[in-house]
C-alpha cells in the first residue's frame, strides 16, 4: 500500500459527501427521500445567461485556454456589480480575481498566506472547509464563538483576551452561514479595526447577501478596509449557478496579485462560455432579485411550518438560503435528524455539522420545491 500524505490525517470525508451517499442509497433502494440538508439551488439561471453561454461555443475563442485572471469583461462586469449593489468602487485591472468558485478562493488564500504552524481564527459555527482548509495546509484552526445570545457575531473583547502573536488570517461571514444572522456597517468597522490593531488579515466570506435580504453589504465598504481585507463572493446562490463555478475574489491590489501567484499555477482559466454567461447574470436587473426572492419567501414560510411541527424554534429575522432552528432542550441534532432521515425519509442537516455551537441546532435549505416541502410537513405531522 502507498501511504497518503501526512495532511490528509488531519480532516475527513466532507460531511455532506459521505451524508448524501447514504441518501442516494436510500433513494435507489425506493425510499421516497426529501432533500432539505443541501444549499444547492434547483431553480434555473436568468434565460439571457443560458443564451449567452449557447451563443459563445461557437466564437472562435471558445475552446481555447483562457487568461488567470478572466475576461477584461468579466472583471468589468464585477466591478460594476460591486458599485450598483455594495456602493463599493474596485479596479477591474487590479483589484479582481475571477475564481472557478468562491470554495477554491478559501484554499488559494490560505495557500498564500500561511505558513505552517500559524493560526487562522475560524467561526463556531461556521462553514467547514475553513477548518479543513486550515489543516491542510498545516496551519491550525482557532475558533471563535458565535452565539445566539449575541445575534451570532463575534465577541471582539474576549477575542482581544488571547494570545493573538501566531493569528494571520480571520475567516468572517455575513449574512452568516449556517445561521442566517447580519452584521452590521458598525459590526465591520469593529472587526477591521480589530485587524489593523493586530495585524491580522480578514476574510470576509459573502456569498449569500442577495437571497432574503434588501440591503446586501460588503466589507469593503467600510474605509480603509482594503488596508487588511479581502473578500469572496459568489454567482452560485445569487443567480442558481452553482454548478458552473464562478467567484471572485476582491480587494488590495497587492493582497489580490500574491494570490494570482498560487492561482495560476493550479488551474489553466475558467471556459470562455461559462465567463460570457456569468457577464450576463451580473448584468441582471434588480427584478430578478425580487422574482428569486419571492420564491424563497415562499418556501422558507413552508420550511417555518415544517420548523413549528418539529417543535423548533427560528429567528423570522434571519436571511439566506437556510432556515437555522433550534431544538428543543435535550435533543441531540445528528441523534435527531437520523432518525427523521429513517422514518420520514426527509433529510435536514444537523448544526454540528457547522461547530460545537451547533449542538442542539438544525438547518433546512430552501432549495426544494413548495411541493416537496408541503409533502415534509405532511410527514411529518
Amino acid at each position: 500500500m502507498i501511504d497518503v500524505a501526512n495532511r490528509l490525517h488531519t480532516v475527513e470525508e466532507y460531511y455532506f459527501s459521505r451524508k448524501l451517499r447514504e441518501v442516494n442509497l436510500m433513494k435507489a433502494s425506493g425510499k421516497p427521500v426529501i432533500n432539505l440538508g443541501v444549499g444547492s439551488p434547483d431553480l434555473q439561471p436568468p434565460q439571457k445567461v443560458i443564451d449567452a453561454i449557447t451563443s459563445s461555443l461557437k466564437d472562435s475563442v471558445a475552446h481555447k485556454y483562457q487568461s488567470y485572471q478572466g475576461l477584461p469583461e468579466l472583471r468589468e462586469a464585477m466591478a460594476g456589480f460591486y458599485r450598483d449593489h455594495y456602493s463599493v468602487h474596485l479596479s477591474p485591472m487590479t483589484e479582481i480575481l475571477p475564481l472557478i468558485g468562491s470554495k477554491e478562493g478559501i484554499m488559494h488564500i490560505s495557500m498564500t498566506f500561511l505558513n505552517e504552524g500559524d493560526e487562522v481564527l475560524i467561526p463556531n459555527p461556521g462553514y467547514p472547509t475553513y477548518q479543513s482548509v486550515t489543516k491542510l495546509v498545516g496551519a491550525v484552526p482557532v475558533f471563535y464563538d458565535l452565539k445566539e445570545e449575541t445575534n451570532w457575531l463575534p465577541d471582539i473583547l474576549e477575542l482581544e483576551k488571547q494570545d493573538l502573536s501566531k493569528v494571520k488570517i480571520m475567516w468572517v461571514n455575513y449574512p452568516h452561514m449556517p445561521t442566517g444572522s447580519q452584521a452590521s456597517y458598525k459590526d465591520f468597522e469593529d472587526l477591521i479595526a480589530f485587524a489593523k490593531r493586530n495585524k491580522i488579515l480578514l476574510v470576509n466570506d459573502n456569498p449569500y447577501s442577495f437571497i432574503l435580504n434588501d440591503a446586501p453589504k460588503s466589507l469593503l465598504n467600510i474605509q480603509g478596509a482594503k488596508d487588511v481585507c479581502l473578500e469572496l463572493n459568489s454567482l452560485s446562490k445569487t443567480f442558481n449557478m452553482a454548478g458552473w463555478r464562478v467567484g471572485m475574489l476582491v480587494g488590495n491590489s497587492d493582497l489580490i496579485n500574491s494570490v494570482l501567484k498560487v492561482k495560476s499555477n493550479m488551474d489553466s482559466g475558467m471556459f470562455y462560455g461559462i465567463q460570457k454567461g456569468a457577464i450576463e447574470a451580473l448584468k441582471c436587473s434588480t427584478m430578478w432579485f425580487i422574482s428569486l426572492n419571492n420564491v424563497y419567501e415562499q418556501r422558507r414560510k413552508l420550511i417555518w411550518k415544517l420548523t413549528e411541527a418539529l417543535n423548533c424554534t427560528y429567528d423570522s429575522d434571519a436571511t439566506g438560503m437556510f432556515v437555522w432552528a433550534k431544538l428543543p432542550p435535550y435533543v441531540e441534532a445528528e441523534e435527531y435528524i437520523d432518525l427523521i432521515l429513517k422514518h420520514k425519509h426527509i433529510f435536514i442537516a444537523p448544526g454540528t455539522v457547522f461547530g460545537t455551537n451547533g449542538e442542539g441546532y438544525i438547518r433546512f435549505s430552501l432549495c426544494a420545491s413548495t411541493e416537496d416541502i408541503e409533502e415534509a410537513i405532511a410527514r411529518i405531522r
